[in-house]
């Protein structure tokens, strides 16, 4: 039961992932039907011991790499090698979940200032003064 360190502190158990390699499709030459390359990174994510704000933004991170048993399933065929694609698939989970570590900044909201509110309303004015110019004179 072994810790992999994802953040400083964030650290997922390696029992809650799982590979299974399967026929990738693209380059291969000649091992491409003989060789299963490409790797399926499963993590289980429901079953993570992760805090509560992290585990609710990946689950929107993930989108549709989640399952519906709360696992996150990654497949890597990018390259010919499957030790690359078994690193790359870590590598892109490892990724993920630092990104959902991140707490999105609040938005304080800001008024105004005096200069932007005149700037608006003489704006509007010789837009108003255009259109006016524009219509017909009274009478008519």
């Amino acid at each position: 039961m072994t810790k992999i360190p994802v953040t400083a502190r964030i650290a997922i158990d390696d029992s809650l992932l799982s590979e299974s390699f399967i026929a990738s499709s693209g380059p291969g030459g000649q091992n491409v039907n003989k060789v299963a390359s490409a790797v399926q990174l499963r993590f289980e994510a429901a079953r993570a011991n992760l805090p509560a704000d992290v585990h609710a933004r990946l689950r929107i991170l993930a989108g549709a790499k989640l399952t519906r048993d709360g696992a996150i399933l990654i497949t890597a065929r990018r390259f010919r090698d499957q030790q690359k694609n078994r690193d790359d698939a870590r590598a892109r989970l490892f990724d993920l979940i630092s990104r959902a570590s991140i707490a999105p900044k609040t938005r304080k909201p800001t008024r105004p200032t005096k200069a932007s509110k005149e700037r608006r309303l003489e704006g509007k004015k010789v837009q108003s003064n255009r259109k006016r110019l524009r219509a017909r004179p009274f009478g008519d």
